[in-house]
């Protein structure tokens, strides 16, 4: 069984509870800083409602201070490692210098540590570094979707990976749908998916998010061999 990482798209309706949306996209961003196979990597909201959407997440993004875990009030850490640092610094400078919008960064400690800022992006592209890549970085990336659920499937499909997926709307038939045409081996509707799964529930990658299962009957399947007896008369 291999997970082989992930670039998670998070798809926001504009009939959805943009709070709780709002606050999913941040935390599930930054979670870990971010460092996290199911993080949250893309987040695309329905133009109609992106002005208020943003203005949400960049309130939310101000709550959060980076600093050593130990330390009072500190809700990001740093990134594990200098190489991983530089990699995220790579894609947001990349997709800045090719038009995206710096919406919010935060301050980050002087002195030693490797920590990278908070930072909300909007206006971001298909063809730019952190659409493409896993970025694993306290980054949240905000784009659009025209609104319809043909689009919607097509921007979450638009990556070679399929981890994990996440859906929010009022319209939880439309939900239920969008869903299914999903290319990802969990999708949470209007939740965070590995946070409310059940036991039961297989964790599988498709695409390039990974071989095999665990978790669940499909999970014990995994991890078995199976063998036939044969006898030619009754059996003992």
């Amino acid at each position: 069984v291999l997970e082989l990482g992930g670039k998670d798209p998070m798809v926001v309706f504009a009939d959805a509870d943009l709070d709780k949306a709002a606050s999913d996209a941040v935390a599930n961003s930054l979670y870990n800083q971010g460092q996290s196979c199911c993080s949250v990597e893309r987040v695309y909201i329905e133009e109609s409602a992106r002005e208020e959407f943003e203005k949400k997440v960049v309130a939310l993004a101000k709550e959060q201070k980076v600093g050593i875990p130990t330390e009072e009030g500190v809700t990001v850490g740093p990134m594990v490692s200098k190489l991983q640092l530089e990699n995220v610094k790579k894609q947001v400078d990349d997709s800045v210098a090719n038009g995206a919008t710096k919406l919010y960064e935060s301050p980050i400690p002087m002195g030693e540590g490797n920590f990278f800022p908070v930072t909300v992006l909007g206006g971001l592209k298909r063809d730019m570094l952190i659409q493409r890549n896993e970025t694993f970085g306290p980054v949240v990336a905000v784009s659009t979707f025209d609104g319809t659920e043909k689009e919607a499937i097509r921007v979450a499909n638009d990556t070679e990976y399929g981890l994990c997926s996440y859906v929010y709307t009022g319209d939880l038939a439309k939900g239920a749908r969008v869903a299914r045409k999903f290319r990802s081996g969990q999708v949470g509707i209007n939740c965070y998916s590995i946070a409310a799964a059940q036991p039961a529930c297989p964790w599988i990658g498709h695409k390039g998010s990974g071989f095999g299962t665990h978790s669940g009957m499909d999970g014990f399947r995994s991890f078995s061999v199976p063998k036939s007896l044969v006898f030619t008369t009754s059996a003992p």
